[in-house]
């Protein structure tokens, strides 16, 4: 008897990356396909799931992402209210389970997909873990080897946070399976060299791929200073509760 291979669905720890709001009819996946192998090269495969044509796996060599356009009326309502956005239906794409190491090239794959759903439909993408609007002509083209942590990583700045400093940290690092970092800075000083402080630690924690224990040091070469992690915390800037590591140095 031939076993018929399951198809990886969406991890519980593994929430959508992107929504894709539109209108009208969504692309076919063999539409979807043959965009992405004009852009990058692919090969590109999609596989839809039996009884669900709505419902595919979409492959690129080892990366892996499950797509839904369009997603239940049910299960959206809500979170298109809360997005108060016009379009009248909405798909998904989520990540298959990885190690940390490998979710930055997953995490790309999800962002290739997600650009080419935003242009063939003209909709709009909403990153779900930075909770950014992207437009069609909002998205940064980048081939397949290239990934920059500014494009799926925001930091943010909130003055409302303590009396006299200002809250700088990222948004983001939790799609690669990573807690977000932080740090404080007294208000009045500039808030580039937070930035750049998170940036390049984001980048560093990326290319390890897993969350320093605090006390944990690791060095910075382009900003040549030693970072610690001195503090771990929780905290729900966006609604839900995420970890946080507070960098110092």
């Amino acid at each position: 008897m031939r076993i018929k291979k399951k198809i990886p669905k969406p991890s519980a720890k593994r929430p959508p990356l992107y929504f894709i709001g539109y209108r009208g009819t969504a692309p076919g996946f063999d539409e979807l396909t043959t965009w992405y192998n004009r852009e990058y090269g692919g090969p590109l495969t999609i596989q839809p799931e039996a009884g669900a044509p709505e419902s595919w796996q979409a492959n690129h060599g080892p990366w892996s992402a499950h797509v839904v356009m369009p997603l239940p009326a049910t299960h959206t309502a809500d979170i298109m209210k809360n997005l108060a956005w016009e379009h009248d239906q909405m798909g998904a794409i989520a990540p298959t389970l990885m190690p940390n190491r490998d979710m930055p090239d997953l995490v790309l794959f999800a962002a290739r997909l997600a650009r080419g759903l935003t242009l063939l439909t003209q909709g709009t993408a909403y990153d779900v873990t930075t909770q950014a609007y992207v437009n069609p002509s909002d998205w940064q083209n980048r081939t397949m080897t290239s990934f920059l942590a500014d494009d799926h990583v925001a930091i943010v700045h909130d003055d409302q946070t303590k009396p006299d400093h200002i809250w700088c940290h990222t948004m983001g690092l939790s799609k690669f399976g990573l807690d977000e970092i932080e740090t404080f800075y007294g208000k009045g000083l500039p808030e580039s060299a937070a930035k750049d402080l998170l940036t390049e630690s984001a980048t560093e924690l990326l290319r390890v791929g897993q969350s320093p224990k605090v006390g944990t040091a690791f060095r910075l070469p382009l900003l040549g200073r030693t970072i610690r992690i001195v503090n771990y915390r929780t905290a729900a800037p966006t609604g839900r509760m995420i970890g946080f590591r507070e960098l110092q140095g």
